[in-house]
């Protein structure tokens, strides 16, 4: 007691500082290990409601090494997954702070459900890396798509054309879209992937799927329009009306239009498809220069007496493609020779003078007056010609010619500028003939 004033001074001794601080501490660690989680926590999708810090920290514990500390994390990308290995990513979990945090939600709170995110630690310059290097070899440039042909330009002149030459091969390259990773993006994916990862290993849902979108499309390659710029339209031979002259024409190039559209739609962008060119034949190629028009045309119907229709069959035959050169004189007799049955020939009704016998090669009479009439259509000249002693059925009076090996012929003579050619056929009951030629006449018969 002091003597001026008579009061006590009690100053604490270090001991006793100690002593409370301890005091206060063991509360503290008491409180951290022993109170109880509230009601309805979750931390990292573990539920730890009415557990000891002790207890929750062991539970979770388990959980990450079930999943985020055992198993890799597949990352999805457009050309390749990634396997994101735990220990090469570096994960941890900071737990102490996890489930300080979940000690402080009291009873009554409304947010409950903790996230591992603001706990979780990682390598970030290693994952960044990794997704640095899969950009540098799949993010692209815009490009649109092109064409061009492949080998040596073939040569088309129907003088010249080789048709077993190499053909020309069109290769079509699809265009490619601009397509860039965004990194930060991807990295904050992966990231809420692991502070997922107890949820989602036991959906077995334990990947990463970013939406790569193109920041630009190309167009897409049009397969028709390809086609209709590489295809050339054949040229057909000629002749020249002034000089008569023959002018060569050219093939054709044509592409399979379907054929090319079902590659496009399978290729992957900046692949190439390629398709062989095709060659289009003219259709009016060589000497059917000289045989474009159809001077004259002209058919007569026939029986039904066998013998006499193979009279007919044989003499088609025999006019079918016949050329008569410029001044050049036909003669049926000359062409058929004699009707013999060495030759097929048949016995059938025909006419001798104003009767009707049989006779070998009956019937050719018809196929001589069907000539008559495609000759004077033409406007051809007239050598000879003889008709019936009777009328026949198959023609206008005055419009026949009859033909005898041995007695009546059938003449005309080739009096254009160029050759003709004889069409001679049997069809739907009718003997039918044409001329083919070229055309100068501008008037019509």
């Amino acid at each position: 007691m002091s003597e001026k004033t008579g009061k006590f001074h009690i100053r604490p001794s270090p001991a006793g500082i100690l002593a409370l601080a301890l005091l206060f501490l063991g509360f503290g660690i008491w409180r951290a290990f022993f109170t109880p989680l509230a009601q309805g926590v979750t931390i990292g999708g573990v539920e730890v409601s009415g557990l000891s810090a002790v207890e929750a920290r062991r539970q979770l514990q388990s959980a990450l090494e079930e999943s985020l500390y055992r198993e890799p994390l597949s990352l999805r990308l457009p050309e390749e997954t990634l396997v994101l290995s735990p220990e090469a990513c570096g994960v941890s979990v900071n737990l102490s702070r996890a489930i300080r945090d979940g000690l402080g939600i009291r009873q009554d709170s409304s947010g409950k459900e903790l996230s591992l995110l603001p706990y979780l630690k990682t390598d970030e310059n290693y994952i960044r890396s990794v997704l640095e290097n899969y950009a540098a070899q799949h993010d692209t440039e815009l490009s649109q798509p092109g064409w061009r042909l492949d080998g040596e330009t073939p040569n088309l002149s129907t003088k010249d054309f080789d048709p077993d030459a190499a053909r020309q091969t069109l290769a079509v390259t699809v265009g490619v879209p601009a397509l860039h990773l965004d990194i930060p993006e991807v990295l904050e994916n992966i990231h809420n992937a692991f502070a997922e990862s107890i949820l989602l290993c036991r959906d077995n849902a334990y990947f990463v799927t970013p939406q790569v979108q193109p920041e630009a499309l190309p167009n897409s390659p049009d397969a028709a329009a390809i086609a209709a710029e590489v295809s050339q339209e054949p040229v057909n031979d000629a002749v020249n009306p002034e000089t008569t002259e023959f002018v060569h024409g050219a093939y054709g190039i044509r592409m399979d239009v379907n054929a090319l559209q079902t590659l496009l739609q399978s290729a992957a962008p900046g692949e190439t498809v390629s398709l062989p060119i095709s060659f289009v034949e003219p259709e009016i190629l060589g000497d059917e220069a000289y045989f474009r028009d159809v001077l004259s045309f002209y058919e007569t119907r026939h029986t039904n007496n066998q013998n006499r229709n193979t009279n007919l069959q044989l003499q088609c035959d025999a006019l079918n493609g016949l050329v008569l050169q410029p001044g050049e004189t036909f003669s049926m007799n000359g062409v058929l020779g004699e009707r013999t049955a060495e030759k097929g020939y048949k016995p059938a009704p025909a006419y001798s003078g104003n009767r009707l016998v049989n006779d070998l090669g009956g019937g050719v009479c018809q196929g001589t007056t069907t000539l008559y009439n495609c000759v004077l259509l033409a406007d051809l000249e007239v050598v000879f010609r003889a008709c019936h002693g009777v009328k026949v059925g198959y023609v206008p009076l005055g419009l026949d010619a009859a033909v005898n090996f041995l007695t009546t012929d059938f003449q005309f003579r080739n009096n254009f500028r160029f050759p003709i050619q004889l069409r001679a056929w049997m069809e739907d009951e009718y003997v039918r003939m044409q001329i083919l030629g070229i055309d100068e006449k501008d008037y019509y018969i």
